[in-house]
């Protein structure tokens, strides 16, 4: 793919977003069903098919696909349908075995760093919950992108340690949160809330952008209540372009 941004994102819908760093373009988190294809997620505070909002039109168009895990409303069958089974697709180790199984004949498994189109992806630690149920939701990650410009994607965690560790480390230009403080009857939150937000909003110089809004059922949190919430954080619409 081609841009002449060094760091350009454009939010389709949910977690699933169109990253280039130093043109190349990462499909991340591909979530294509159709509005309300699928069912709701279970043990949560409404029983509204998913996805809530439909496709917006917007170009898919890659050069690889980035899955920070397999849950449900971050890659589903529709995906697997829908890509080029020879795509170059970064993922966890934990899942690789999934990936060839849906028919992947290129799956590279991220232990640490990865390269590919020039840029570097390192996968990043998340924790989707507390205590108990963040055990029970399985491993997922984040991934920072590295090149002439630097994208952290976090992918669904909650603010602690390992994230603020994260942008100490790599220091990154941009940074796109998962927010809508998804969450079940019982328990604390599984993505981020507004006090997630202003964590991370106050460890880093990055833009904020934040997505995985008003998508599916069990993410409470608006897009106008974090807006109304928060200051210098970008809350993108569905088929907008984020502008860092």
């Amino acid at each position: 793919m081609s841009t002449d941004a060094a760091l350009d994102v454009t939010l389709a819908r949910n977690a699933t977003v169109l990253a280039t760093v130093d043109e190349t373009t990462f499909l991340v988190d591909p979530l294509f069903a159709e509005e309300g294809a699928l069912p709701p997620i279970d043990d949560t505070p409404n029983d509204r098919n998913n996805p809530l909002v439909p496709m917006p039109d917007v170009d898919l168009s890659h050069d690889a696909v980035v899955v920070t895990h397999r849950h449900p409303d971050h890659f589903d069958e529709a995906a697997v349908e829908a890509l080029d089974p020879d795509v170059p697709l970064f993922c966890q180790p934990a899942e690789e075995d999934a990936f060839v199984e849906d028919g992947f004949t290129d799956v590279r498994p991220v232990e640490e760093t990865a390269s590919f189109g020039g840029v570097t992806l390192h996968r990043t630690p998340g924790r989707h919950g507390h205590g108990e149920l963040a055990e029970a939701m399985g491993p997922v990650s984040g991934f920072v992108v590295e090149g002439a410009e630097t994208l952290y994607l976090a992918g669904d965690t909650v603010w602690y340690e390992p994230v603020a560790e994260t942008l100490a480390r790599f220091d990154p230009d941009a940074v796109v949160l998962n927010g809508g403080a998804a969450r079940f009857n019982e328990g604390e939150p599984i993505t981020m809330g507004v006090d997630d937000v202003r964590a991370v909003r106050e460890a880093t110089d990055a833009a904020v952008a934040v997505v995985h809004m008003e998508a599916i059922n069990h993410c409470l949190l608006s897009r106008e209540e974090l807006r109304a919430a928060t200051e210098d954080v970008l809350v993108p619409e569905d088929g907008e372009r984020v502008g860092f």
